[in-house]
């Protein structure tokens, strides 16, 4: 059982260790760079608008002079902007210790993505997959090397579901339903990843992370009406923790030296909606095996990225 007391001021030392942080300009992102940052970390922060980026490191830096931070271009939504990032990463590091899948889009209205993927699912899934693979090289070369993958609540939403037939909404497009099955998405490929990477003998790490009911701009941001009023304007005010707490699992699960591959962190209040970190399950469904596979194998076609695993021992 994990102590209720456990905060950032319990992360150990980060000097030396590559972390690169997905959406980092912002809300989750912005919180986990920041805390990351004040135990040594150097941190890659891995953003769509460069500008925003800077302007976080700005604000991190007015407060930690010695801060070791860097802004990169990424798109998750783009598989061309993916493997850009990747190359430039490869090009300029030996290895990397921890990647965070954090970023994502919240109930947008139907669009399509540079390849013609529904936007979440491309973003807050399919990005990350492949952001995953193409960084496990450098991943196998950190110490102490770990993916977190940011899930939600919402994964076990009863409109939580895989449309394997209809990923793209193309028959019926639901902006909350199809983030639901973007966030379930990231937890059935956060437990897929760590039984392939157990099964080839790997160093590398994959938990999974979710922050509960936390007041981002992902609520505030949400575009469709309806879903703006009830999560920002309203949810936020009177149920939300703020950034700071909401990315305490994901934090936990980046540095606690105890954590073991396949375990998801989640609060520990009433409906796991705030709280300190402690261990959760995945849905029933997240947890299956074969849908696991499934999955994967879809994503693997969808991004025309392969897992090159290490031949098991």
């Amino acid at each position: 059982m994990m102590s209720k007391q456990w905060t950032v001021d319990r992360i150990p030392d980060q000097t030396k260790r590559v972390f690169v942080v997905t959406g980092a300009n912002s809300g989750l992102g912005l919180a986990t760079t920041r805390a990351l940052a004040r135990r040594g970390g150097r941190v890659i922060l891995a953003v769509r608008d460069e500008g925003k980026g800077r302007r976080a490191v700005a604000e991190i830096t007015a407060e930690l002079p010695d801060a070791d931070l860097e802004v990169r271009h990424l798109d998750l939504a783009d598989l061309d902007s993916v493997r850009a990032f990747a190359e430039r990463l490869h090009t300029d590091h030996r290895h990397l210790d921890v990647l965070v899948n954090n970023a994502g889009v919240m109930a947008p209205p139907r669009s399509l993505s540079a390849q013609g993927h529904e936007v979440q699912f491309a973003c807050n899934h399919l990005g990350h997959f492949a952001l995953t693979g193409l960084l496990l090289d450098l991943l196998t070369l950190g110490h102490d090397p770990r993916v977190v993958t940011v899930s939600s609540v919402n994964h076990r939403s009863r409109s939580a579901r895989l449309r394997f037939d209809d990923l793209h909404g193309v028959r019926d497009y639901s902006p909350m339903g199809f983030y639901n099955q973007s966030k379930l998405a990231n937890a059935v490929f956060g437990q897929e990843l760590h039984r392939r990477l157990a099964e080839a003998g790997s160093p590398v790490r994959s938990l999974l992370a979710h922050p509960g009911y936390t007041a981002t701009n992902l609520q505030s941001g949400t575009p469709v009406g309806l879903w703006r009023v009830v999560l920002g304007r309203i949810g936020n005010p009177l149920f939300a923790q703020r950034p700071d707490r909401g990315a305490l699992p994901q934090l936990y699960a980046a540095t606690e030296p105890g954590v073991e591959s396949g375990q998801f962190i989640g609060p520990d209040g009433p409906a796991e909606l705030r709280g300190a970190p402690t261990l959760v399950r995945p849905s029933a469904t997240a947890a299956d095996p074969e849908t696991g596979r499934r999955l994967w194998d879809v994503s693997e076609e969808l991004t025309g990225v392969r897992f090159a695993f290490p031949a098991p021992a």
